[in-house]
C-alpha cells in the first residue's frame, strides 16, 4: 500500500523589488534607501503634518524614532512579512510619501495596503497610482490572495482612492481603530480578490 504526501504550500513572502511607475517609483526602505534631504529628516517632517499625525500616526518624532522605524521596515522586508515602499519622485528622489502591504493572515494570502503622502504630493493622483502598483505587485508575485484597504469613515481622500483603485466597498466597521485623535472611528472595509478583473481605463 503505497501513500502520497502532499507538499506544504508555500508561504507567501514579500521580495524587494523597486516599482517604476515612471515619474514616481517605489523603493523598498532600508537604511541605504537615497532620498533628497534624508530620509530620516524627512520621516521626521511626515510625521509632524497634521493629517499624517491624524490618519496615519507615524512614530518619528525625531532621528531616533524615525530610524527606529527604517529599522522596523527594513526587518519586515528580511523576513517577507511587511512590504515598506517610499514613494519617490523619479528625477529628484523627493520623498512624496510611503505605500505598505502587510500580511493580516500570512498563511490565507490576506494582506492590507496603507499609504500616506506629504503635503507636497497630494492631489495628484500619486496614492491612487502607487496603491494600484503595489496591489498587482502584491497579487502576482508576492501571492496574495485578498488585499483590503481600511479608513476612517472621515477621512474621504482615502475612499477615493479606493474608489479610483477598483476597491470595492464591502462595509463599515463601527469603533475598529484608535487613530492620532485618540478616539475610536468607524472605518469602511473594501477589498479586492487577486481574481477581481482590472478596469479597462487605468486612469479611472
Amino acid at each position: 500500500m503505497s501513500t502520497t504526501s502532499t507538499a506544504p504550500a508555500p508561504v507567501p513572502a514579500f521580495v524587494p523589488a523597486t516599482l517604476d511607475l515612471g515619474d514616481v517609483v517605489l523603493r523598498p526602505w532600508g537604511p541605504e534607501l537615497d532620498v533628497r534631504g534624508g530620509a530620516l529628516e524627512r520621516l521626521t517632517a511626515a510625521a509632524a503634518d497634521p493629517e499624517i499625525a491624524l490618519w496615519n500616526p507615524l512614530r518619528a518624532a525625531d532621528l531616533v524614532q524615525a530610524e527606529a522605524c527604517v529599522d522596523r521596515w527594513s526587518t519586515g522586508w528580511r523576513n517577507g512579512t511587511l512590504a515598506y515602499f517610499a514613494i519617490l519622485d523619479a528625477t529628484t528622489a523627493d520623498l512624496l510619501g510611503t505605500i505598505a502591504l502587510r500580511w493580516t493572515d500570512r498563511a490565507d494570502g490576506l494582506a492590507m495596503v496603507g499609504y500616506w503622502l506629504l503635503p507636497s504630493a497630494r492631489g495628484r493622483g500619486v496614492a491612487s497610482r502607487a496603491t494600484r502598483a503595489i496591489t498587482q505587485w502584491g497579487f502576482t508575485t508576492a501571492g496574495a490572495r485578498r488585499i483590503e484597504l481600511a479608513h476612517a469613515v472621515d477621512n474621504p481622500a482615502s475612499c477615493r482612492v479606493a474608489a479610483r483603485c477598483d476597491f470595492p466597498l464591502e462595509g463599515t466597521l463601527r469603533a475598529s481603530f484608535r487613530f492620532g485623535d485618540g478616539l475610536h472611528h468607524d472605518e469602511h472595509l473594501h477589498a479586492r480578490l487577486s481574481t477581481d478583473p482590472w478596469p479597462t481605463d487605468p486612469t479611472t
